[in-house]
């Protein structure tokens, strides 16, 4: 999940509508706990025809070849058939080699409040084994991407790096939102989006779908077994968010994902020779931040121009949040961290700009989702050991106000209790994630009897972007069992060296140095306005 409002930057990002135009609805980073590991692209879609709600021919951005698109008409809310209705929009990505209309593969993506449309050149590349003989459906969930989509605009990013996110008042700001939409937000949760889905299914003919779910998108899946499962063949849930936990305690994970970065530079020769105080470096510069926000000039990490930071505790500990869900990204950590106990924050602002590029959530829906499905399961015991921490401290501060705006009516209690299934499913976990930690998809797996959960001990959120976990999802729908998967690929050692400074990193073996490629290319693009200044 995601932060809302730039006002609650608490988890120091604000996620984006474009590349431009920041979402402005107060509902904290932390609460956006469930980010999928693509990254969205600005929605560009040219089609051979502008008919409504027929399929069209169309080109989507960052593919080059042809697509299937095209809208659906549902009511927005269901027990009023003849009311408003909403139309919800569509992408089929044709198989290569195409066997039939009988099956395809739905994915389903994160937030929540992610378009899976906006990610459909990291599906594609992500499931290009699949598409090899099945088609893929990418489906705008409702509130999302061009579904009628609950958006909020606030200010850009040069705005949100001066802010002070702490004079904001999360009530009033959720109140503005929820004002602008002109929706019934009462129906943008879960369940009403599963009906969507369906109906986009029977409009294509399909018979039976394998489903991918990554994050969120585990929670829709999960929901489809119980609801629809005889037109499914196989699932694959990806960053296991189970039925049975609130997401609201993602603050645990965070807590354990920013520890095993400590522990992996503590062992790590070159990164303890560099950083030999990390931990107490961290702790100094959230005690400071803690006591006052830190105003500067810095270069703009996207235009390189002078401009005015205030460095606030929650930027800085949101960025740093935000860094721990890409691998490569993860390895600039320490050096951010050191340089920002030493008074420069241009690292961490680096940092800042690579998350707030590539969020894409609505947060109206996220919202919508997050009141309805998760809140108000916030026992008084979950609430006091959510609270333990920081990140989940501020994210029920935050909902706490969020949520009395947005005025969900809760889910029913059955909603919580554990998916009983036989399809065949396949769980994915990253040891290293910082959202959706392996004890999640044990949890899920408590009644899935036909199920294996792999762990990939190098990963973080979104196993197969970042492994072979993808060609097991292919294996997976071409079998349709999960018998003799094995994934003993998953423990390939794919480890990439901590930067030990803004462009330095150990040599790695030469067989890694298209990942070492990307690495550096991750780090130039946050540390480019650094190394411009110190020209």
């Amino acid at each position: 999940m995601h932060q809302g409002m730039y006002s609650q930057l608490r988890a120091g990002v604000c996620p984006t509508l474009t590349r431009r135009k920041k979402v402005a609805i107060a509902v904290a980073i932390w609460a956006a706990v469930l980010l999928p590991s693509a990254h969205s692209q600005p929605l560009s879609l040219s089609t051979t025809t502008s008919a409504p709600s027929t399929d069209n021919s169309c080109y989507v951005d960052g593919l080059s070849e042809q697509m299937n698109c095209g809208t659906v008409s549902v009511p927005e809310n269901y027990t009023k058939p003849d009311g408003k209705q909403i139309q919800i929009h569509y992408v089929v990505m044709p198989a290569i080699k195409s066997s039939g209309k009988s099956e395809a593969l739905l994915a389903i993506a994160g937030g929540p409040g992610q378009s899976a449309i906006e990610n459909a050149k990291g599906f594609d590349q992500m499931l290009t084994k699949v598409r090899q003989t099945r088609d893929v459906i990418l489906i705008d969930q409702r509130g999302t991407g061009q579904s009628n989509p609950l958006q909020c605009i606030g200010d850009g990013f040069d705005s949100a790096l001066a802010i002070n996110e702490n004079d904001f008042d999360t009530r009033v700001e959720t109140q503005k939102c929820l004002d602008e939409l002109d929706a019934d937000v009462t129906q943008y949760g879960s369940l009403p989006a599963l009906k969507d889905f369906e109906a986009v299914r029977e409009h294509l003919g399909y018979q039976k779908l394998h489903l991918y779910g990554v994050s969120y998108g585990t929670r829709m899946a999960q929901l489809y077994m119980r609801h629809y499962p005889e037109h499914l063949a196989t699932v694959t849930l990806d960053g296991v968010v189970p039925m049975q936990q609130s997401v609201l305690a993602i603050g645990d994970a965070i807590a354990r994902a920013f520890e095993l970065v400590l522990q992996d530079c503590s062992n790590n020769a070159l990164c303890h020779k560099q950083f030999p105080q990390l931990a107490a470096d961290l702790e100094k510069v959230d005690s400071e931040l803690a006591e006052a926000a830190k105003i500067s000039t810095i270069a703009d990490p996207t235009t390189g121009e002078a401009t005015q930071l205030t460095m606030t505790r929650s930027k800085f500990k949101g960025a740093l949040r935000m860094a721990l869900y890409s691998p490569s990204v993860r390895a600039l950590i320490p050096h951010a961290i050191h340089q920002a106990s030493k008074g420069n924050f241009q690292p961490i602002t680096g940092l800042y700009a690579m998350s707030m590029d590539s969020t894409g959530i609505a947060m109206g829906m996220h919202a919508s989702v997050v009141c309805g499905e998760d809140w108000q399961r916030l026992t008084p015991e979950l609430r006091a050991t959510t609270a333990a921490n920081y990140f989940g401290k501020e994210m029920i501060k935050t909902f706490e106000q969020s949520c009395a705006v947005w005025n969900m009516p809760a889910v029913d209690d059955s909603f919580s209790q554990a998916i009983a299934s036989d399809i065949p499913t396949l769980l994915l976990s990253g040891e290293l994630d910082p959202a959706t930690p392996p004890s999640w998809g044990e949890m899920a797996m408590e009644k899935l009897t036909n199920a294996k959960h792999f762990i990939a001990p190098y990963a973080t959120h979104g196993v197969a972007y970042q492994s072979c976990g993808n060609n097991l999802i292919a294996e997976l729908a071409e079998k349709g069992a999960v018998t003799d998967i094995d994934a003993e690929c998953l423990s390939k050692d794919t480890r990439r060296n901590f930067y030990l400074n803004a462009s330095t990193v150990e040599a790695i073996p030469a067989e890694g140095s298209q990942q070492e490629t990307t690495l550096s290319a991750d780090a130039d693009k946050a540390l480019r306005p650094q190394q411009a200044l110190n020209k």
